[in-house]
């Protein structure tokens, strides 16, 4: 599905990016890990299209497709969906239209006619259910005055709504309480099939309970310098990242 050969992107004139690789296959969940600066939300940023940072070597292969060719309109056209570390509020836009024209544009995406009004809400229902998400909060503007635990499961809500082929999740754990983490996560791994994919960027082994990664890749420097299960990640929840980063510093 996703295949990254040595990808490496700046910021300005400061290299964040420093040759990644990386292989994602249909029915698989990735966890992405490592210290702060490492490059996990640069990561998932170039990915979403954010033009901020500039691409200067390297390839990403999308199904098949050119990943850095297609604008961010594009990405999201083909299925990628972005779950951000810090949703923004939109005052003055319902969530009811908001995902009503971001459903209406993925269908526009495959040909498809736009869902009518009884066919819509009766997906909101159903997938609101899904992410334990109350039926006040799709009634108000676009995050606006929500909790963080509330604009997290907005996220995964508005994930569920979408139906992406691919998900990556930038620290949607960060600022939850142990409940509103079940809830997330529990939501995310409902969503999983076999023909969809999750990368999941995190530094809390605690997501990874619920969230059960099929391959742990450690970040740091720019660069993945470890792939393995799940077990490495209760192994860095005990004893930190230096024994594992010494050699690469």
């Amino acid at each position: 599905m996703l295949t990254i050969n040595n990808l490496h992107a700046t910021v300005g004139d400061k290299e964040i990016l420093k040759g990644i690789n990386l292989e994602v296959n249909e029915g698989e969940v990735h966890a992405i890990m490592g210290p702060n600066g490492s490059g996990k939300s640069t990561l998932a940023s170039v990915l979403a299209g954010n033009d901020k940072f500039e691409v200067t070597e390297g390839s990403v292969i999308f199904n098949g497709k050119n990943l850095l060719d297609m604008s961010i309109e594009e990405r999201a056209c083909e299925g990628i969906f972005l779950g951000f570390q810090y949703p923004v509020e939109i005052p003055g836009v319902s969530m009811a239209n908001f995902l009503k024209h971001a459903v209406d544009e993925q269908r526009k995406c495959r040909g498809e006619e736009p869902l009518g009004a009884a066919d819509f809400l009766k997906l909101m229902r159903e997938k609101a259910k899904v992410v334990e998400i109350e039926s006040k909060l799709t009634n108000r503007a676009v995050n606006e005055g929500f909790s963080g635990g509330e604009k997290k499961k907005n996220e995964i809500f508005q994930m569920a709504m979408l139906d992406p082929k691919l998900a990556i999740l930038d620290e949607t754990d960060s600022g939850l309480d142990i409940d509103a983490l079940r809830v997330v996560a529990t939501g995310v791994t409902k969503l999983k099939r076999p023909d969809n994919a999750t990368i999941v960027i995190t530094h809390y082994q605690r997501l990874l309970d619920y969230i059960v990664p099929d391959y742990v890749h450690v970040l740091y420097n720019g660069k993945i310098i470890k792939t393995a299960g799940r077990d490495i990640a209760l192994e860095l929840e005990e004893k930190g990242y230096d024994w594992l980063i010494k050699d690469y510093r």
